[in-house]
């Protein structure tokens, strides 16, 4: 038996990078993943690998800033198969970087805030409401150690980061008593497609700053994030976990 038989989970940012790597693992150990991403080229092939293990994969382009998408994709999911037992918010961009604060500019700030944060709020309140009537699900939003401790030249992704956190400890809690857990993780630099759009200077210093001097890789984030959205984690919620290669000490 699979850690994850008979269990659906959705999972954003799906068609690559993080997304995908917690994607694959879990189907490999038995849930019926359900890839949201507004990439459709990338994400049916992401599909497509996954269904050619003989894995169960649905695909639905989707844009986690909208509310209306949102709603519609998690109903039509729940609809397919009468359950929701896992949310995984992985979609984000970077957005500018070695950009201080005078020159970015307030689209730019809005538009990460609006994909990071907002489609954060949106994919727990809608993922949420089926895990209440079955009082049971897991939720876990990616957040980043640059919302913990803040990378300079980032205000826009480090300020957006910070609020999923807040996300996570406010909603944790409103429904700790319920069987539902919601939990975040904030990876240092992983070594991922969205990070080909990071100013290479700004990758230096980010990886300078991690005593194991390494990027962390998609499979060691997946195998913490699994572990975080099983039965076993059945005590946390609330709570951001670190994978930061010993840069985050407390």
């Amino acid at each position: 038996m699979g850690r994850f038989d008979d269990q659906v989970a959705i999972i954003t940012g799906g068609a690559s990078g993080i997304g995908a790597g917690i994607a694959e693992r879990l189907a490999r150990e038995g849930a019926l993943v359900a890839l949201f991403d507004t990439n459709q080229r990338e994400l049916l092939k992401k599909a497509r690998s996954i269904k050619k293990e003989g894995l169960k994969v649905d695909a639905f382009v989707v844009d986690v800033t909208s509310d209306s998408q949102v709603q519609s994709a998690v109903e039509e999911v729940v609809d397919r198969h009468s359950r929701l037992d896992i949310m995984v918010n992985s979609a984000g961009v970077v957005g500018p970087s070695s950009t201080k604060i005078l020159d970015y500019s307030a689209d730019d700030f809005r538009r990460v805030v609006d994909v990071n944060l907002t489609g954060s709020f949106l994919m727990t309140k809608h993922a949420i409401r089926p895990m209440v009537n079955q009082e049971y699900g897991r939720i876990l939003l990616l957040a980043s150690i640059g919302g913990k401790e803040g990378n300079p030249g980032m205000v826009g992704y480090a300020a957006s980061k910070s609020g999923v956190m807040g996300l996570v400890k406010a909603i944790g809690k409103e429904y700790a008593e319920m069987g539902i857990t919601v939990n975040g993780l904030a990876p240092a630099v992983v070594a991922t497609p969205m990070n080909a759009d990071t100013d290479p200077e700004m990758l230096e210093y980010m990886t300078s700053k991690i005593p194991m001097n390494r990027l962390c890789s998609v499979d060691e984030v997946a195998a913490l994030s699994c572990w975080i959205v099983s039965k076993e984690a059945s005590f946390n919620t609330g709570f951001v976990f670190d994978i930061s290669g010993g840069r985050a000490t407390f």
